[in-house]
């Protein structure tokens, strides 16, 4: 099969991603290799996901004992890796019980349903509408697809779920106003609007949500899918922002490489979903929970640290460079603005041994939250020269 995988992808795989021209054939660290032996830098990990890389010695280690002991079993019985995470997490955040899935769209729903249950037995019949903000993203699914603030996505798979109304990210007003026109159960957001081109959120405008959401008896759910697990210099970025959310949701960097959703519910919402209510086959799965258990216990003060200094390096290093006209972001999440287009940006870096990806019109850096100093260095060197002008 050798040599035949890129027509043999064309011919079996969905027609559903535009590709790179590039096989990706084993990985160490920060660092990939194609067919051909070429070495890349990564500093996109999967698009948030490779936490401390490639083939990570501790976490590899910790998925493959699982492995020899049991790879499955369903949520009628007990196991200790589902039990353990779901202990650091609350430990680490201060959420009261979660909920596994496999994906942070699914984390996405289970998030909405628990939001409309709670509603109707909290509020009445009738609040069920969710408001988010426009340029979000949710998922893919169809109703976190509905939640996602983004006409391009609203196109093709008619009739969407309703319920779902969005507001300006920043202006306050607009959230306060659909408050009051619609009954609202809550407000979902991301912090950082990842697939929307790498925008945080204001301070100020993220705690008037907070505070609307106490006023009017509303759940504030934060999607941290893509923020979480280190990824902006604080465990998850709700912290970073000083709020208190009634709803989590996760996944991308949890599981390490592995396939996990998470969502954590806090002292409002920890006992709304009852028996029955929701569940999963693979939710809770013992050798992804044990990869997500090496990855949040090693999420400590110094790689925080490390996180917020390698951060500082490539805001400093790109800001005000020849051919960039801004950087945004949070921590390891950070969207870079060039005057060229940024296709043509990542394909320079491709041909250089450097692997970004794209935000809208952004070229998008999501490295190893420990990607080597060194390899750092060389990475961002590249990005400047093919951001340069003409």
């Amino acid at each position: 099969m050798k040599n035949n995988i890129k027509p043999l992808d064309k011919e079996y795989i969905a027609s559903t991603y535009g590709r790179f021209d590039l096989e990706i054939v084993k990985g160490e660290g920060s660092l990939v290799y194609d067919e051909t032996g070429k070495e890349y830098i990564d500093v996109a990990t999967g698009i948030a996901v490779n936490t401390f890389g490639f083939c990570d010695r501790e976490w590899v280690e910790a998925v493959t004992c699982q492995l020899t002991k049991f790879q499955h079993t369903s949520n009628l019985y007990f196991s200790e890796p589902c039990v353990r995470l779901a202990e650091l997490l609350a430990k680490r955040t201060g959420c009261k019980r979660t909920f596994f899935s496999n994906s942070g769209a699914e984390a996405n729903e289970c998030a909405i349903k628990t939001a409309r249950k709670w509603a109707l037995e909290n509020k009445g019949e009738g609040y069920y509408n969710i408001i988010t903000l426009k340029n979000s993203f949710h998922g893919r699914t169809l109703t976190t697809l509905s939640a996602t603030g983004q006409d391009v996505f609203h196109t093709t798979f008619n009739p969407f779920t309703e319920g779902f109304f969005y507001a300006e990210a920043n202006k306050l007003d607009t959230v306060e106003a659909l408050i009051k026109e619609n009954k609202c159960c809550a407000v979902m957001m991301e912090l950082v609007q990842g697939e929307g081109g790498v925008l945080a959120l204001d301070k100020e405008f993220v705690d008037g949500v907070a505070a609307l959401c106490r006023e009017n008896n509303m759940l504030l759910i934060i999607d941290e899918v893509q923020t979480g697990n280190g990824r902006t210099g604080s465990l998850y970025a709700f912290l970073h922002y000083g709020i208190s959310p009634d709803i989590v949701t996760t996944a991308k960097g949890l599981g390490g490489g592995l396939p996990i959703g998470a969502t954590m519910f806090f002292e409002k919402t920890e006992g709304t979903l009852t028996a029955g209510t929701h569940g999963s086959t693979f939710g809770g799965n013992p050798v992804s929970c044990a990869g997500a258990v090496n990855i949040i216990e090693r999420i400590d003060g110094n790689v925080l640290a490390g996180v917020r200094e390698r951060s500082e390096y490539i805001i400093n290093e790109l800001t005000g460079a020849d051919g960039i006209k801004s950087v945004s972001g949070l921590g390891l999440m950070l969207g870079i603005e060039t005057e060229k287009d940024a296709s043509e940006v990542i394909k320079y870096c491709m041909e250089r041994g450097v692997l970004p990806i794209k935000a809208k019109n952004k070229v998008r850096l999501l490295p190893a939250l420990n990607i080597p100093m060194e390899q750092l260095k060389k990475a961002i060197s590249v990005i400047k020269e093919a951001a340069k002008g003409e």
